[in-house]
């Protein structure tokens, strides 16, 4: 799981902005289609608070996104809906230590002995999820990606990306390709 596609469960369509965790039912197949990368099971079933939490912890993770493009302009789907950076710092770290990590060996019949990263026993499910997810960020954050990271300027985007070469622009294509017609548009409409 990366931070980004969990960052991305907010994104632009043409009627407007959609959220994937926008409920419960929302929140279960997204948790299931990330099941590995999050440590739950694969007939995994959200809460309604489960929900909530994470969707919490997403805004925080976006609040401090926010604050690593700056001074470019954060995305426009929620920058004025985001928690405030402390508390978003709080939160995130909070969340990366509620479910620490323990090394478990693994030596199957056939082959050497492996080192596995799992969460420690004892930790709830949402915890396990939200701690997932708060690492993944930290990693990013924290790492050389950081310095990558960009808002899409594409007219309605509001994704985060990591820019891969000096001159992308957009976080897709198709972005790219929505902000030439606009530019376009403007230029002759006004000219």
């Amino acid at each position: 799981m990366s931070a980004l596609e969990f960052v991305s469960t907010v994104r632009a369509t043409r009627a407007g902005l959609t959220d994937t965790l926008a409920d419960v039912e929302g929140m279960t197949a997204w948790g299931r289609a990330h099941a590995a990368q999050l440590g739950i099971t694969p007939d995994f079933v959200a809460s309604e608070e489960l929900r909530r939490e994470v969707v919490e912890l997403r805004q925080a993770v976006r609040a401090l996104f926010a604050r690593a493009v700056g001074p470019r302009a954060a995305s426009s789907a929620d920058a004025h809906r985001l928690p405030g950076f402390a508390e978003s710092l709080d939160l995130v770290n909070a969340a990366a230590l509620a479910a620490p990590p323990a090394v478990r060996l693994e030596w199957p019949d056939e082959g050497a002995p492996l080192a596995r990263t799992v969460p420690a026993d004892g930790t709830t499910e949402s915890a396990r999820i939200r701690a997932a997810l708060a690492a993944s960020a930290i990693e990013l954050l924290a790492g050389p990606q950081r310095e990558r990271l960009r808002t899409c300027p594409a007219p309605r985007c509001v994704l985060y990306f990591l820019k891969d070469h000096a001159r992308q622009e957009w976080c897709s294509v198709g972005c790219g390709n929505r902000a030439r017609a606009a530019r376009h548009y403007h230029q002759h409409r006004d000219g």
